[in-house]
C-alpha cells in the first residue's frame, strides 16, 4: 500500500494510509427517439433523473404537437442525433409500428438500445434487428417495464432459486377501461389490447416458465364488431408447457380493469400472487421455510408504483461492462414470435 509520510510536533514520524479519491466514471451520452409511444414521457423522465449517469445529446421528435408536451430539452433531427460524438445509447420511444425499424438505424450507428413494447408488428424486422446488435457486439433492452418492478424481482430470484419448487401454473391479467378514441388507435393492430398491454404479462409468465411453450392459442373476442368496431377487445392466452400451463387475460372492457391486475403462480412446493400488478404488494405461499420467510402465508409490500429508473440505471451497467442483461436475445425473440402467433398476427 502506498503511504505518505508526516512529521508531527514531536518529531516522530507518523504514517497514514493513502486515499485516493474515486473517480466518477464519465457520463454516457444518450439520445431519445420518439415521444410517440406511450411510455415516451415516462422514459425520458428516468433519463432525466439520472442527470450524473447519463448525458441527453436531444430528443428527436419531428410532430410538433408532440414536442410541445415536452419542455426543456434539446431537439435535434435523427441524423444529427446519431451522428453525435460519442453518442453511446438511445432510447427508441415511436409509435409502435415504428418501433424495431428506428432501432435499426440506432443500432447501424453503433449505439447501444432501450426499445419499448411491444417490439414492432412483425418478427422480420425484429430478427433483422438482433442479428445486426449481435455482428456489433451491442445490447437491445426491451421495455417491458414488470422486469424492474420489485415485486417480480422478487418473484423471479424466489423461482431462480427454487423457492417454490417446480411450476404447475400462472394464471395472469392486464385489463383496462378503453375510452372510444383508444379503441380507435389500438384497432390498427390485428392483435388488439394483448399485442399492445398484456405482451408485459406474456414476457413476466415466459420468463418464470424459462422458454417458448410447446404450444400457443390465442382467443381474441372483438366484442364491438356489430356496431363496426374491429378492436379485439376481450382475449385469452393459453401457454402449454411439458408441465405447466398458463392463462393470460387481456380485456379492454373491464371499468375495474386497473385495479383487478395481477400475476399469480403456483408450484409444487408453494406460490405467489402480485396484486395490483404495480403496486408491490403479494402474497406469498410456502410450504417450509425459505430464506427469511416462515412456512405459511405471507402479506409482503415492496415499494409500487411505476418507475422507470432501475431499467436505465441497469442499462448503464451494462453499457460500462459491469454486468450483463439479465434476457437474453433468444428470449426477447421468443417473446415476440409468441405474441404475434396469440395474436394472430403471424
Amino acid at each position: 500500500m502506498r503511504r505518505r509520510t508526516a512529521i508531527g510536533s514531536s518529531g516522530l514520524a507518523l504514517t497514514f494510509p493513502y486515499v485516493s479519491k474515486a473517480v466518477e466514471p464519465p457520463k454516457i451520452k444518450i439520445g431519445q427517439i420518439g415521444l410517440g409511444h406511450p411510455h415516451a414521457h415516462g422514459k425520458l423522465d428516468a433519463i432525466r433523473k439520472l442527470s450524473s449517469t447519463y448525458e441527453l445529446v436531444g430528443v428527436v421528435e419531428p410532430n410538433h404537437s408532440l414536442r410541445k408536451s415536452i419542455r426543456d430539452v434539446r431537439f435535434i433531427p435523427e441524423e444529427k442525433l446519431l451522428g453525435s460524438n460519442d453518442l453511446q445509447a438511445v432510447a427508441v420511444e415511436t409509435a409502435v409500428e415504428d418501433l424495431a425499424k428506428t432501432a435499426t438505424r440506432v443500432i447501424e450507428a453503433g449505439c447501444h438500445l432501450h426499445l419499448d413494447k411491444p417490439a414492432g408488428p412483425n418478427l422480420s424486422d425484429f430478427q433483422k434487428l438482433h442479428q445486426s446488435a449481435a455482428s456489433r457486439k451491442l445490447t437491445i433492452q426491451m421495455g417491458y417495464m414488470l422486469r424492474y418492478n420489485p415485486a417480480f424481482q422478487f418473484l423471479f430470484k424466489a423461482v431462480h432459486e427454487g423457492w417454490f419448487g417446480e411450476i404447475m401454473e400462472i394464471d395472469a391479467m392486464m385489463g383496462k377501461k378503453a375510452s372510444p378514441d383508444l379503441r380507435k388507435e389500438l384497432a390498427i393492430y390485428k392483435g388488439g389490447g394483448f399485442f399492445e398491454l398484456a405482451c408485459h404479462i406474456l414476457d413476466a409468465a415466459m420468463y418464470v416458465l424459462g422458454s417458448k411453450p410447446d404450444k400457443a392459442q390465442g382467443f381474441n373476442l372483438r366484442t364491438q364488431k356489430s356496431s363496426g368496431d374491429s378492436f379485439a377487445d376481450n382475449q385469452l392466452v393459453v401457454l402449454k408447457y411439458p408441465r405447466a400451463t398458463a392463462t393470460l387475460r387481456c380485456n379492454h372492457n373491464d371499468p375495474f380493469g386497473f385495479p383487478r391486475r395481477r400475476f399469480n403462480i403456483a408450484g409444487t412446493q408453494g406460490g405467489m400472487e402480485i396484486k395490483q400488478l404495480e403496486s408491490g404488494h403479494f402474497t406469498l405461499y410456502l410450504d417450509r421455510s425459505r430464506g427469511n420467510y416462515q412456512r405459511g402465508t405471507h402479506s409482503v409490500q415492496l415499494e409500487g408504483g411505476r418507475n422507470y429508473v432501475p431499467e436505465f440505471e441497469d442499462l448503464a451497467k451494462i453499457i460500462r461492462g459491469e454486468k450483463k442483461l439479465s434476457w437474453t436475445p433468444q428470449h426477447d425473440l421468443a417473446v415476440q414470435e409468441t405474441l404475434l402467433r396469440v395474436c394472430e398476427m403471424l
